[in-house]
């Protein structure tokens, strides 16, 4: 699906494209991290690849969408976010382990607050499987739900259908734009 940048002086419009979009979203994305973490930019450049193109491919006909499956997300969801929290744990421990108790917190909120941010922590995996999933899910289940409406209402009454199939075109537009957002959101709350 992605062509190889070739030995070439000049690449092609697609590659070109490509790796502007590639670069663009690299630097976007590395902008909040120290130098250390940008040895994570290929990892999550990559995944952002993967999901935005199996969100792409999941809106043609009859095909199959990975990611609206909890299992996939989850799947790519825990082991990087564990990996994340391993390292930050093992490089600095004291940051890492501050997050759990916001700064000024009244002593006897201090044991309270402990255990509800270590649940939020231990949840951030599980919430970004499911927005995924959910996100993934409704808009399938939306474009079905209309596409169907205009299907039955084509005979019955044709130009209510041809509305309808304005409103599932512009849909369309929306869950393509759903597709990239939610891989980007995935990639950037990881």
């Amino acid at each position: 699906l992605y062509p190889a940048p070739a030995s070439r002086w000049l690449n092609n419009r697609l590659i070109t494209l490509q790796s502007w979009f590639i670069n663009q979203f690299t630097q976007q994305l590395m902008l909040p991290l120290n130098i250390g973490g940008h040895k994570w930019a290929l990892v999550l450049t990559s995944l952002m690849i993967f999901l935005m193109t199996t969100n792409m491919l999941g809106l043609l006909p009859y095909t199959f969408t990975p990611t609206t499956q909890l299992s996939l997300n989850m799947g790519l969801a825990v082991p990087l976010w564990l990996a994340t929290v391993i390292i930050g744990m093992r490089n600095q421990p004291t940051a890492a382990l501050g997050h759990l108790l916001p700064e000024g917190t009244p002593i006897p909120l201090i044991p309270v607050l402990i255990i509800i941010e270590t649940i939020s922590l231990f949840i951030r995996p599980l919430a970004l499987g499911v927005r995924l999933t959910a996100n993934l899910t409704a808009g399938h289940l939306l474009i079905q739900l209309i596409a169907t409406a205009a299907f039955v209402l084509m005979p019955l009454m044709p130009a209510v259908a041809i509305v309808t199939t304005l409103v599932l075109f512009l849909l369309t537009l929306l869950e393509v734009a759903v597709a990239m957002i939610q891989a980007y959101v995935f990639v950037l709350l990881l």
